[in-house]
């Protein structure tokens, strides 16, 4: 059955609400997209296979060709929620004006499937020889990178398959992302013991101890700076913020709880285990001070840091192919884990600026270039024997 046009595919996409949300009134799991996909992409021949991670969970694996190696295009099907009174247009309609797309997933990032199948249905069309086809593409759609990364973590586990190469469809305006940072964010809870202000000894104060816990939490941020450096990211080293405390509730009593929220974000090449005993290292005086008076719990699952090396051959060939300068950014994706497959770059239409904002949209000038470059990337990798 012929597919749809590139229109009524991506309205098909942006109209199909596939929230994920650690908050369980938003989420709503992306199983009515997968199965939109699912059949599109079997209506264009591929070896459509999918597997629920979790209940109404799902990830996508296509194929279109045999053998070994190939390339795959990645990216994930969910959406952050929205705040209906700040946006100016059905976030689930696709909706055109000014030369923009928008719509909640236009370009973060689920509208990236649209271009892919318009660039294979293209191909096909135009008269492209794919018996003459020497590696495999593959498709790859996954749940809740929104949140958890369920579904790249539960691909990359036990993989069916390893391509050459991996392109992730995040909107980065068709720059090459050879790297970004991780992030870990934790809450550390001091529990202390209420009572009356006026006599100390009647309580254990709180906010008392986060001071000392927030000293050795600068120290660790001092040691980061200091010992941790990448001159490919425009902030050369990883970076702590304090982001959030609150403790006590009434001047005249000693604060028994305090919370602090901070996050952390290494570069590549440090390890979220390395992390962890450095915060352990640094919080073992004034834990061993306090004697169960502190703990430090995960806001979410770590993401680690992530790079491809810039003198590698697919960071020169995705380069000259964009025609742009590969770069680094600070923000997180799939990559840390699809990288433990394969060399992987992220590379999509669209701004990252336009991530998780009300109105969101794609301007339309992207569409060719996007269809022309995915198109130039498969020739490049499934019907030539370039892959060292």
């Amino acid at each position: 059955m012929p597919i749809p046009k590139f229109v009524d595919i991506y309205q098909g996409l942006i109209s199909t609400s596939s929230i994920s949300s650690t908050d369980p009134k938003w989420d709503q799991g992306n199983a009515q997209v997968i199965a939109k996909l699912a059949t599109w992409f079997e209506d264009l021949g591929f070896v459509v296979t999918t597997e629920e991670v979790e209940p109404g969970k799902l990830n996508l694996m296509a194929q279109l060709g045999t053998g070994e190696g190939g390339l795959l295009l990645a990216g994930h099907t969910d959406t952050v929620p929205f705040d209906q009174g700040r946006w100016n247009f059905d976030p689930h309609q696709l909706t055109l004006s000014d030369n923009r797309y928008y719509g909640l997933g236009t370009a973060d990032m689920k509208g990236f499937f649209a271009f892919i199948l318009d660039a294979v249905k293209q191909m096909q069309q135009n008269g492209t020889d794919w018996g003459t086809q020497t590696k495999p593409l593959y498709i790859l759609a996954t749940c809740d990178e929104e949140t958890t990364m369920l579904g790249a973590k539960h691909f990359t586990k036990d993989a069916p398959f390893k391509p050459d190469y991996c392109i992730i469809g995040e909107p980065t305006n068709l720059v090459p992302i050879r790297g970004h940072k991780g992030h870990m964010a934790n809450a550390i809870r001091i529990t202390g013991k209420s009572g009356h202000s006026s006599d100390p000894a009647l309580g254990v104060n709180a906010i008392e101890i986060m001071h000392e816990v927030m000293y050795s939490l600068m120290q660790l941020k001092q040691r980061l700076i200091k010992d941790y450096h990448h001159p490919g990211f425009a902030i050369p080293n990883p970076t702590l913020n304090l982001g959030h405390i609150h403790g006590g509730d009434s001047p005249n009593r000693i604060c028994g709880c305090c919370e602090l929220h901070y996050d952390l974000r290494p570069l590549p090449g440090l390890s979220l285990e390395s992390l962890d005993q450095l915060l352990q290292e640094h919080l073992q005086t004034v834990m061993q001070k306090w004697p169960g008076r502190i703990e430090v719990n995960p806001l979410h699952p770590p993401i680690p840091g992530y790079e491809c090396h810039a003198e590698h051959h697919f960071v020169q060939d995705m380069q000259q192919l964009c025609e742009t300068e590969s770069q680094t950014v600070n923000y997180c994706t799939e990559a840390p884990f699809l990288q433990e497959l394969c060399p992987t770059l992220v590379m999509g239409p669209g701004s990252i600026d336009q991530a998780h904002q009300p109105d969101e949209f794609l301007s339309l000038d992207f569409i060719n270039p996007t269809i022309n470059i995915l198109q130039k990337s498969i020739n490049q990798y499934c019907f030539t024997n370039s892959a060292e």
